[in-house]
């Protein structure tokens, strides 16, 4: 993990990037280092950990499971993410449980801190809002997908949302996905999900590339429900 050594490495991080110099350099002091190890806990459903996690490196998921143990994945969460900032503003218990899916490099800010950061600084207040604004849309989004969407159209929709433009102009999901990860993401059975991407690829919606990334045929991505 790189060593924070200076305010100006601190504004690198999204979430502080608005920060002055001065509220950046009295905030280094606050801020402690974390590191979680992949399919760590980072925060549980009920507890409250009473800090803010911002993510260095590494990634985590937000997930939801029931008494049998089937989860369902909420969200995907990669560096520049926080986790834990409804927690501290309404000052109770977490809604979900974030997991590691990689090591998971962190900084944590203290409940106290956090409040003063927030009230000496309008920029990182909406900086935070805007990021709340943003996970509630996605959340009405899945909930919509879950409600409304048969499973192939939530294995596209889900491809879709982590798929990036390469050099040539197509569509590439350079991320490895699981079939077992893709199908809490979208929740279905892993069964229902491979057969799925095997549709896909037979119809040529999707191609595996030779370095396992995942081409996506824009052309003809709207399969049937």
């Amino acid at each position: 993990m790189a060593t924070l050594s200076n305010a100006e490495l601190l504004k690198r991080v999204p979430l502080f990037s608005n920060l002055t110099d001065t509220q950046a350099t009295s905030l280094i002091g606050s801020l402690d280092k974390k590191r979680f190890r992949k399919s760590e806990t980072i925060v549980g459903i009920g507890e409250k950990s009473n800090a803010l996690f911002v993510i260095l490196s590494g990634r985590a998921k937000v997930v939801l499971s029931n008494q049998k143990g089937k989860e369902v994945v909420l969200a995907l969460l990669e560096p520049g993410d926080y986790i834990g900032e409804l927690s501290l503003i309404d000052n109770s218990a977490h809604s979900a449980t974030v997991i590691a899916t990689s090591p998971v490099d962190a900084l944590a800010l203290g409940q106290h801190d956090f409040a003063q950061c927030v009230l000496n600084n309008a920029a990182l207040a909406v900086s935070i809002m805007h990021g709340m604004a943003s996970r509630l849309r996605k959340a009405n989004q899945k909930i919509a997908s879950f409600a409304l969407m048969g499973v192939n159209a939530r294995v596209v929709q889900s491809l879709l949302a982590v798929a990036e433009k390469s050099a040539d102009g197509h569509l590439v999901v350079a991320r490895k996905i699981s079939h077992s990860a893709l199908a809490k993401e979208v929740g279905a059975s892993r069964e229902m999900v491979s057969k799925a991407l095997k549709a896909f690829e037979n119809q040529s919606f999707i191609k595996k590339l030779d370095n396992g990334h995942l081409l996506i045929n824009e052309r003809r991505i709207e399969p049937r429900a």
